[in-house]
């Protein structure tokens, strides 16, 4: 298995042969001639995956332009606590103000320029820069300057804004000054769906990154599908449907009886969320629009309750206003960086942040109900292991892939049906790049 970097803390995706596609030519590749050519229903040629100068495209067409969660409400409890979080070469606090709102700021101070935090997570009364003491309030208003002339204006050097959004308990940012307005809809459609399970009202029992050796478009790629569950996932398929994005007619006949108490789960979750007024049908708009997303609740296999190896509740405290622990799996996607998984007893959310052309940070975080006790109410090791192996699993395929992209023999293959969503966020993808060069 690939050798990643991890730290866990608690809280503190018969026809004739196709014509193989133009070689870019050796040297800086040309954005928009790549964009130009991709073949709908491939996967994109390797400099998407293994060129700087694309890497750097990204960061500004994508992240630096599009909503992306960050974190959630529980890393940021009390006023002064704040999580530090980078997008290329933007580095962003995050943190909640003396009012308890949560705000969202550029690290960068307003005199020549130096990081103001340097620090991941942690808690501040005011914020200070290091250099030269410049002091900001935690809504970025600027306090003190020092050996400044009579006129200076205080009021015209505070702390840059980010926008940000929370999504009942989501954090989402957008560094850009005028950020996607479709953001609204998304929210108050997204809301009844995560409501019931009181994500704001939880702490964070484990919090793990793992760098990832590859670029952030083959992590989610690999995460939009489960064609390779089946083989590559054991700890995930003793709950995890492996009939996932299969077609009816395209479930290979071994998979048939995993099928039929799909089937019967489904019925069963039908009934118990409509029972509780609780939604379940899917909205998928995963391209075609600025901010993308699925949102649908699903159920899981074994006892139905939660991800661990039997699929019993992994907490014995459920979230909310909950009352039973059989109600499947919420799952979120939001184009470009993250998914989500809310059950009845905790929630996982996960986030990839670009590195290097090469190089993703994927952060996966458990959230419990805020008064559960570990080794009373949960156990640790049983609440993470289904998706720490799954992580480490997913992280080996992901630095394979990278190294084979990055041969002069790789060339775009075709995607099956059931990674239709790794196509659909290849989709975006370019939607959002034509966008960015004007074409």
């Amino acid at each position: 298995m690939t050798a990643v970097d991890e730290t866990l803390t608690s809280p503190g995706t018969t026809a004739a042969p196709a014509p193989e596609p133009t070689r870019p030519a050796v040297g800086i590749p040309d954005p928009a001639a790549l964009v130009a050519r991709h073949r709908p229903g491939h996967a994109l040629e390797g400099p998407f995956y293994t060129s700087p100068e694309i890497f750097d495209l990204d960061i500004e067409a994508v992240f630096a332009r599009h909503w992306t969660f960050v974190a959630t409400e529980p890393q940021i409890p009390e006023p002064g606590d704040f999580v530090t979080v980078e997008l290329g070469r933007y580095s962003v606090i995050v943190l909640r103000d003396d009012d308890g709102e949560v705000r969202a700021l550029h690290n960068v101070c307003r005199h020549r320029g130096s990081r103001v935090l340097h620090e991941e997570r942690g808690s501040v009364g005011n914020l200070v820069c290091g250099y030269h003491q410049w002091t900001y309030a935690t809504d970025g208003r600027l306090l003190h300057a020092g050996q400044q002339p009579p006129d200076f204006d205080k009021s015209c050097f505070g702390l840059r804004q980010v926008a940000v959004r929370v999504v009942e308990g989501l954090i989402l940012i957008c560094p850009s000054p005028t950020p996607p307005t479709d953001i609204d809809d998304v929210v108050d459609r997204l809301r009844p769906y995560l409501a019931p399970h009181a994500l704001a009202h939880t702490k964070v029992a484990a919090q793990v990154d793992l760098v990832e050796h590859g670029n952030w478009k083959l992590v989610m790629e690999n995460n939009r599908e489960c064609y390779h569950c089946e083989a590559g996932h054991p700890e995930l398929t003793c709950t995890f449907f492996p009939t996932y994005g299969y077609a009816l007619d395209e479930i290979p006949p071994r998979l048939m009886p995993a099928h039929a108490r799909y089937l019967k789960a489904e019925a069963d979750l039908a009934r118990a969320c409509d029972e509780r007024g609780i939604p379940c049908a899917a909205i998928e708009e995963l391209s075609g629009q600025p901010t993308a997303f699925r949102v649908q609740r699903e159920p899981l296999d074994g006892a139905g309750e939660s991800y661990t190896r039997d699929g019993s509740a992994a907490s014995r405290k459920l979230l909310g206003d909950l009352d039973t622990a059989r109600l499947g799996r919420l799952t979120l996607h939001v184009q470009p960086n993250s998914w989500f998984h809310f059950l009845a007893d905790h929630v996982v959310t996960f986030t990839a942040f670009p590195l290097a052309a090469d190089r993703t940070l994927v952060r996966t975080t458990w959230h419990v109900h805020r008064d559960a006790v570990e080794g009373t109410d949960y156990d640790l090791d049983n609440l993470t292991e289904v998706w720490a192996r799954t992580n480490e699993q997913d992280a080996a395929f992901v630095s394979r892939t990278q190294a084979g992209v990055s041969s002069p023999a790789y060339v775009p293959g075709p995607y099956s049906a059931n990674e239709y969503q790794v196509d659909l966020l290849v989709t975006w993808y370019l939607e959002r790049l034509r966008e960015h060069l004007g074409r």
